[in-house]
């Protein structure tokens, strides 16, 4: 049976093909997703490698904020500098060297921020002439405050040679600098732009207040890392300062890394599962239709002597076949597609590891999952193929039998009943409100799958109407050749409608997120002017420039960094107690603002009663700089301030050093009577040097935060869009073979008069109908879903909802589009068949 299942396969080729590309894009999802991560991972060891290459390092004892990054030490206390000194003096140290790390902006040769488009970060590092992890390859090391070197990836960015003069805006203020060097660092560094200082330059910017994150420790020769350890503990203060080994910090980065490339590739996971999920449409109904027209053949095999367990076998072997061949080209894909990401990347300056790493288990994988996904979809027509009795299978009309539309149809029932009432559940607050949705939408999705059969003749009716009425007889004609089969209908347009579920679904989400934003910015910001940093960070000095300003009432600086509150770690916020009333328009719960200004701090209602907070209690504050206990003097809602806990600025201050925070946004506030355009020339007049700053007011800023809602969305519907092209081709295998199935009626019509183009416009129709009627069911399920997210998700700011009707208008117009697309090749077939080949077919 082997034999013939591979004969059916060579001699109805052209029948799998789709099939076959349908899980080679699926499957080349998953091996590019593995080999993507591969990549990024090898890229970010590479990178600690490279750059932790101590023997032991001193950190702080104790974890004090959520921004943990153990290669610098952020969410530590911070250490003394003087213990450099002490450290050295230890037996087997060979030298210290303090890390002198923060935020930098240099400026390019064509007079703009140095910036990479993947949203690498740009910071400075202080270059210890003994820095085994830096080498000088062209020119020299920095030396003074006018001086800097730059890494090899970032003075190519930048368009500066050695010996160029640029503007850098380093601690709390512009520098005009030369640059002086090219430092090669010994692995990609992934578009981070690094500006190398000279020592005291980085010790006055990033460890003014004489602390440092860490301290990199290298051993004599001979003393190996743990004995290095044991000595550096024995002689430093162990309930401040922790000693580990390289090793052991190299690991915990490795961590780190995994833990956010983990996310990024269930992220992406997700969507070859869609995309994956999609196939399997276009496989079972290849092989449903392959069965219906093979039944001859399947019963000449049971009349001579073939089992039902063999003919179930065969056709599996021709979807094992199917899903191999799929699976290893998908594995190429994926290889090509990563190579072509990895390009991609490069071009916005973030350059990647070399190596596109494919291991047995990205192929084990990859070839297991195309497969199994091909030998399920064709499990059903397979068992159905078997238990036809031959007899039947002979006639010259086979009768269709479909026993399981009933129990199809009270499934479907009961599943949407089932979801409709989970929904409603979520939106009730019922629960783990999130969860409950899920399930009731993915009840509600399966649901619809399941009725899409019953749903096919009344929907394509009505959907048919004008096309039957103006287009005469074509329009019925095709309005008939998809209504007769309703099963295959639905289920070639269940692949699109899926895959139109999450995009509309995703439409509704982004537009109904800005419409939440701009009310929000709307409803609290009172300020008439934000001054907002592309690198997410206001230099200090800015502050007191603008508030010197004649026209500028207040000028409040929102400060953002890691504390720990009663030991868990979280981010928080900080501004002048003035800024509320004022800048802000803060929704007071209990308590006043006015205790801010004796140190008392703000928490959002929901976390107060999350942790049975309220006025008067009092929490442990621990920062990289030390511990302060405060007591709960106001409770908030706010959206704008979307930390937990709300901070006086003198109180962040005294606990987040200048390096490990940062000012996210300045809300400006003119004085009564003040021109606020002439006051925004003036103040972006201010600002221009710094190069990344840009005044905004409230309208741009809503317009801004919107921006960046579109380009999540679009990185969304790119990632859709392959379930989309998926679905198109499973309307091209669909129509293909429906009109070999429906080779001898084609030949009447024809014979009846029947014109090429004739023909070829009812096929271009019944692609048409199906796609928008595929199109229709799942925007109208998308859509659905998504309107309840405002109302389970307000605490997280998804307060309104909002419905874009033109881009589901889009939507629609793009089914037209895809349906006539989808229909090229077969009404260009059914168009040049030869009539009396056609008649006489069997």
């Amino acid at each position: 049976m082997t034999r013939v299942a591979l004969r059916g396969i060579r001699s109805h080729l052209g029948r799998f093909l789709l099939s076959v590309l349908a899980v080679l894009l699926g499957v080349a999802f998953v091996a590019g997703t593995f080999s993507l991560r591969s990549m990024l991972s090898s890229t970010f060891t590479d990178i600690i490698s490279s750059s932790l290459v101590g023997d032991a390092y001193l950190r702080g004892a104790q974890e004090t904020a959520g921004a943990t990054d153990p290669t610098t030490g952020a969410g530590r206390n911070r250490i003394p500098l003087a213990l450099a000194e002490e450290a050295e003096r230890v037996d087997g140290v060979r030298t210290v060297l303090p890390d002198l790390t923060g935020p930098v902006v240099v400026v390019g040769a064509d007079g703009t921020a140095v910036i990479s488009g993947g949203g690498a970060p740009s910071f400075a590092v202080g270059l210890h002439p003994d820095d085994p992890a830096a080498t000088v390859v062209a020119g020299r090391a920095p030396d003074g405050a006018d001086e800097i070197a730059l890494e090899s990836a970032s003075l190519a960015a930048s368009g500066l040679e050695v010996g160029d003069t640029t503007t850098v805006v380093v601690g709390q203020g512009l520098v005009e600098a030369e640059v002086v060097g090219e430092v090669a660092f010994g692995a990609p560094v992934a578009g981070a732009t690094i500006v190398f200082l000279d020592v005291a330059t980085a010790t006055a910017a990033y460890a003014a207040d004489g602390t440092v994150s860490t301290m990199a420790v290298y051993a004599e020769e001979g003393v190996s890392e743990a004995e290095l350890v044991e000595r550096l503990e024995a002689s430093i203060d162990r309930s401040e300062v922790a000693a580990v080994t390289g090793e052991q910090l190299r690991t915990e980065s490795e961590e780190s890394v995994q833990e956010v490339l983990g996310f990024i590739s269930t992220f992406l996971l997700v969507f070859a599962a869609i995309s994956l999920f999609v196939g399997a449409f276009i496989i079972a109904n290849t092989f449903q239709m392959v069965v219906r027209q093979r039944q001859r053949e399947f019963a000449m095999l049971r009349a001579v002597g073939a089992s039902p367990a063999q003919v179930f076998t065969s056709i599996l072997v021709q979807a094992v076949v199917v899903g191999v061949l799929g699976s290893a080209a998908g594995v190429g894909a994926g290889v090509a597609l990563v190579a072509g990401l990895r390009g991609f990347f490069a071009s916005m300056g973030m350059e990647l590891s070399g190596r596109i790493p494919l291991d047995g288990f990205t192929v084990l994988v990859s070839v297991l999952t195309g497969t199994l996904v091909s030998v399920v979809a064709a499990a059903v027509p397979a068992r159905r193929a078997a238990l036809t009795p031959p007899v039947e299978a002979m006639r010259d009309e086979v009768a269709t039998h479909d026993r399981g539309s009933t129990v199809r149809a009270a499934a479907g029932a009961v599943l949407l009943v089932g979801g409709v009432v989970a929904v409603a559940a979520a939106t009730q607050g019922v629960g783990d409100a999130g969860t409950v949705l899920g399930i009731g939408a993915a009840a509600v999705v399966l649901a619809v799958l399941l009725l899409a059969p019953a749903v096919v003749p009344p929907a394509l009716g009505v959907l048919a109407a004008p096309v039957v009425a103006t287009v005469r007889p074509l329009g019925a004609l095709a309005r008939g050749n998809v209504t007769r089969l309703p099963r295959r209908t639905a289920s070639t347009a269940s692949a699109l409608m899926i895959g139109m579920a999450l995009v509309g679904a995703a439409a509704v989400l982004a537009t109904s997120t800005q419409a939440s934003t701009r009310v929000i910015v709307e409803n609290e910001s009172t300020s008439d002017l934000l001054i907002q940093s592309a690198t997410q960070a206001v230099p200090e000095e800015v502050v007191g420039q603008v508030a010197a300003l004649d026209g500028v009432a207040r000028a409040d600086a929102v400060r953002v960094g890691g504390v720990a509150v009663d030991g868990d770690a979280t981010f928080a916020v900080a501004l002048p107690p003035g800024a509320f009333g004022t800048a802000l328009d803060v929704r007071l719960v209990d308590g006043s603002f006015d205790s801010l200004a004796d140190g008392a701090v703000a928490v959002q209602e929901q976390r107060a009663q999350d942790e049975d907070w309220a006025v008067g209690d009092e929490l442990e504050l621990v920062g990289a700089l030390g511990r302060e206990v405060v007591t709960i003097g106001a409770v908030i809602e706010s959206r704008a301030l979307g930390a937990p806990v709300v901070l006086p600025e003198d109180v962040f201050l005294t606990l987040v050093p200048t390096a490990e925070g940062s000012i996210d946004t300045v809300f400006v506030v003119a004085t009564a009577g003040t021109d606020v355009a002439a006051l925004r020339e003036e103040i972006t007049t201010v600002v221009q040097p710094y190069v990344v700053l840009s005044v905004l007011d409230n309208e741009a800023f809503a317009d801004q935060l919107a921006d960046q809602v579109d380009q999540v969305l679009v990185i969304l519907y790119a990632l859709l869009g392959l379930s989309i092209v998926i679905a198109v081709l499973g309307i091209v295998n669909t129509l293909a073979l429906s009109i070999a199935e429906r080779t001898r009626e084609i030949g009447l019509l024809r014979a009846v008069g029947l014109g090429r183009l004739q023909l070829a416009s009812v096929v271009t129709i019944e692609s048409v109908l199906t796609a928008v009627f595929g199109t229709v069911l799942g925007v109208a399920v998308g859509v659905g879903l998504a309107s309840t997210l405002p109302t389970v998700f307000a605490d997280e700011g998804l307060s309104e909802l909002a419905i874009p009707w033109g881009q589901l208008g889009v939507l629609v117009a793009l089914a037209v589009v895809i349906g006539v697309l989808a229909a090229l090749w077969p009404a260009v077939r059914a168009a040049r068949m030869d009539v009396l080949d056609a008649v006489s077919y069997e």
